[in-house]
């Protein structure tokens, strides 16, 4: 079957990453996970007091991008690539609600979005690759084969990353989770530079009620039918 790009989008916590996994392991694809990318970025903004709840030095953070080095390296336990700052494994780091409140804040700045875009489409010039964010389908990857929109309520949400975060041993209530996952829904929807929106060819799924593999069934399905009309 030819190898083509599939472009998913959509709010946080909609499962992206997971569904992406999946495919990429079905499918004999690699998977990039662009917001760990952008996580990334923020934790290293963090670890040099360039941003912060109340504060935003975006022109000390543009004038070091240069200084910041992304790696995915692969982990055979766990099934993907772990993200690498600057040669450290920072995966664990990038996870936290304190990342997760700062991140759409960089993500906004535009000199930040062009260096990681054009890192993503280097990655996925053979195709055969899996990606998912918040502007693949609009921005890095607009003539993508297939393109997904994840969406699911904002409750169901916060209740799995809420779920998530417990199980990590993390120290957080659901209504600080539904307050970070609401305030990232704003600012990714209404940022000046590639906002989160659905592409004109994306086909939404609302996972609300759906377990992953029946998400995943039904996006096989969908590969199989675009691959086999190409």
């Amino acid at each position: 079957m030819k190898k083509i790009t599939i472009a998913i989008d959509g709010f946080s916590s909609t499962g992206k990453s997971t569904l992406a996994k999946q495919l990429a392991k079905e499918l004999g694809y690699v998977y990039v996970d662009t917001g760990a990318m952008y996580r990334a970025v923020t934790l290293f903004a963090m670890q040099n007091n360039w941003v912060s709840p109340n504060h935003l030095d975006r022109e000390g953070l543009i004038a070091q991008l240069a200084q910041i080095q992304l790696h995915f390296v692969f982990n055979p336990e766990l099934g993907f690539g772990e993200m690498y700052l600057n040669g450290n494994n920072v995966e664990k780091e990038i996870r936290t609600l304190e990342v997760s409140s700062l991140v759409s804040k960089v993500a906004e700045i535009s000199e930040v979005r062009a260096k990681l875009v054009e890192q993503q489409q280097a990655m996925g010039k053979e195709k055969g690759i899996v990606m998912d964010g918040r502007d693949i389908g609009t921005v890095v990857f607009p003539d993508a084969e297939l393109k997904l929109y994840m969406n699911a309520s904002a409750a169901t949400r916060a209740q799995r990353r809420f779920d998530e975060l417990q199980a990590k041993g993390d120290s957080v209530t659901y209504e600080e989770v539904l307050k970070n996952v609401t305030e990232r829904d704003y600012i990714d929807t209404h940022r000046a530079d590639s906002p989160l929106v659905k592409a004109e060819d994306a086909i939404e799924i609302d996972n609300s009620h759906l377990t992953r593999e029946e998400q995943l069934q039904v996006v096989l399905d969908l590969v199989n039918e675009h691959a086999k009309s190409l």
